[in-house]
């Protein structure tokens, strides 16, 4: 489970960066006041425009960032108190992942798995099951660094959840990759609800959240615009798409 409570998230800007876009204070709000759960079995996403807030409040659930203010714990644990606990509870992929470069995506899976103490026959038996479904074998052996965007998201994936977390966290999941691959990353998704994990994932695919998701947030300028299931969402839609009603979300006028 993650839980966020009145997640806020303050960023300090300096004089050039606060005159060239024209920011009346130096400190800029990219998360304000956020607060939501996503409960295990079901798929959270969480929708916004760009510079919305969505990645920033991904970073904090993933430890990467630390909140101005509130709290977040992931399976039970505060992410600033325990990050430890939340890192090995915790799977996060996000198109901005670093690779090493230098190695295959065979060595990079199996470096990872070491990290997370898996047992080799785990570890390999994993490793096969994902390079299957993503169909990584014919570039297992191949530098990173002279991988295409789409196979390096996959081996990114793979690297998200080798070790099996209850909890992930996909940034943009999709990203990169094309109409089989981002199928069988649906698919993956799929399964894992079933198995009775916590999912939170952002996306600009409209159609990847009406397969997906349970429950949905949109946030906007750093608060949350609209938060409910998605089958509420749904019952409550004014306009005749999904695309139009998260825009016309978006663009309400706030209290």
């Amino acid at each position: 489970m993650i839980a966020v409570e009145h997640l806020s998230k303050v960023f300090k800007v300096g004089k050039k960066q606060q005159k060239a876009e024209n920011l009346k204070s130096s400190e800029v709000k990219a998360v304000d006041d956020v607060s939501f759960e996503c409960r295990p079995g079901r798929v959270f996403s969480l929708l916004g425009p760009n510079g919305a807030g969505k990645t920033t409040t991904l970073r904090i659930i993933a430890t990467i960032l630390k909140p101005s203010a509130g709290r977040v714990s992931v399976a039970g644990h505060d992410v600033v108190a325990d990050p430890k606990a939340v890192k090995k509870n915790l799977g996060f992929l996000t198109g901005s992942t670093g690779l090493y470069e230098r190695l295959t995506p065979d060595e990079l899976i199996t470096f990872f798995g070491k990290l997370y103490d898996m047992p080799k026959d785990l570890l390999e038996t994993r490793k096969k099951e994902f390079f299957d479904l993503l169909d990584i074998h014919p570039f297992a052996n191949k530098k990173i660094g002279k991988l295409s965007t789409g196979m390096k998201q996959k081996v990114s994936i793979v690297r998200t959840m080798i070790h099996d977390p209850q909890v992930l966290v996909f940034d943009e999941p999709t990203s990169g990759l094309d109409v089989i691959s981002s199928a069988a990353i649906i698919e993956l998704i799929r399964r894992n609800r079933e198995r009775g994990k916590t999912i939170i994932f952002s996306t600009h695919i409209m159609g990847e959240v009406e397969l997906l998701a349970d429950d949905i947030a949109i946030i906007h300028e750093g608060r949350i615009k609209y938060l409910d299931t998605f089958d509420g969402f749904r019952a409550q839609m004014q306009s005749s798409s999904l695309v139009e009603e998260f825009i016309r979300i978006v663009n309400e006028k706030g209290e």
